[in-house]
């Protein structure tokens, strides 16, 4: 039986009740993990930590918890997170999201069936409030192929409903401190420098939460110009030419600069 790591990052502003669903799908899971690592991204709250705490007591063989002095962002904790977990297999999971309960049978059974690729993701379902009545289907291209092409203009891996090779990860330099694109970075160099296989699950095993604050934070000018300057550098590295460039970053200012009702229409019909 394959032994793999959840990794998870937690910090001061997810809502306790999230945590704990979060959690549950897990422990839930047909497959269960060999380990599940908690990166404490800086100082929580006392009800995030009694959750956190909570489970260690009870599961603490399963329970890897590692608290980090200060709040250093998404990137730079699951960084630590990959280096400490015991498996080589991980797979990610966000701590206010639900995985349906074979979604680690399924990631580990692709895995099986595509063993020349460092990462297997999935599509994921965008809800608000009730998981049973999502907004939209996030879709991905299957194989990879499509997924290097695609991932010139857009992220072709969907950051929390994967599962990566942590050998893989590793030798594709980890993440790195990116403002908001820490995975995209990360994919970027997996795939585009490293041509590294990649495959997506044709269907839905991840529930994420979306409000209209989801979509707020996708425009604005401070966002636009790191989407623009994000979109250079990875020209300037040789990733994406000159035509991808304008076509995506351009296109993404656009959205940026859009009224939050039309830019979350366009997320959601345009985009998805």
């Amino acid at each position: 039986m394959d032994k793999y790591s959840i990794l998870m990052s937690v910090y001061y502003k997810e809502k306790p009740v999230w945590l704990m669903e979060s959690i549950v799908s897990i422990l839930a899971q047909t497959i269960l993990p060999e380990e599940f690592f908690i990166v404490k991204d800086g100082p929580l709250t006392d009800d995030l930590d009694k959750v956190i705490t909570d489970y260690k007591e009870k599961l603490p063989e399963l329970f890897t918890i590692l608290s980090l002095e200060k709040n250093v962002g998404l990137g730079l904790a699951l960084s630590e997170g990959v280096k400490g977990c015991r498996n080589e297999i991980i797979i990610r999971m966000d701590s206010d999201d639900y995985s349906v309960p074979n979604r680690c049978e399924r990631l580990l059974s692709e895995m099986h069936k595509h063993p020349d690729c460092g990462i297997i993701g999935s599509f994921e379902a965008e809800f608000n409030n009730d998981r049973n009545n999502p907004v939209a289907i996030h879709r991905v291209p299957e194989h990879s192929e499509e997924i290097y092409s695609f991932m010139k203009r857009r992220c072709a891996l969907l950051h929390p409903t994967v599962l990566y090779k942590k050998s893989v990860i590793l030798m594709c330099g980890n993440y790195h401190d990116v403002r908001l694109y820490e995975d995209y970075d990360l994919f970027m160099r997996v795939v585009l420098k490293h041509n590294i296989k990649c495959y997506n699950i044709q269907e839905n095993l991840y529930y994420i939460r979306i409000n209209d604050a989801f979509f707020a934070r996708r425009g604005g000018i401070s966002y636009m110009k790191t989407v623009v300057g994000f979109k250079w550098r990875q020209h300037k590295k040789g990733y994406i030419s000159l035509k991808d460039f304008v076509i995506s970053a351009g296109g993404q200012a656009i959205v940026c600069v859009l009224p939050n009702v039309i830019r979350k229409w366009v997320y959601l019909n345009l985009l998805r």
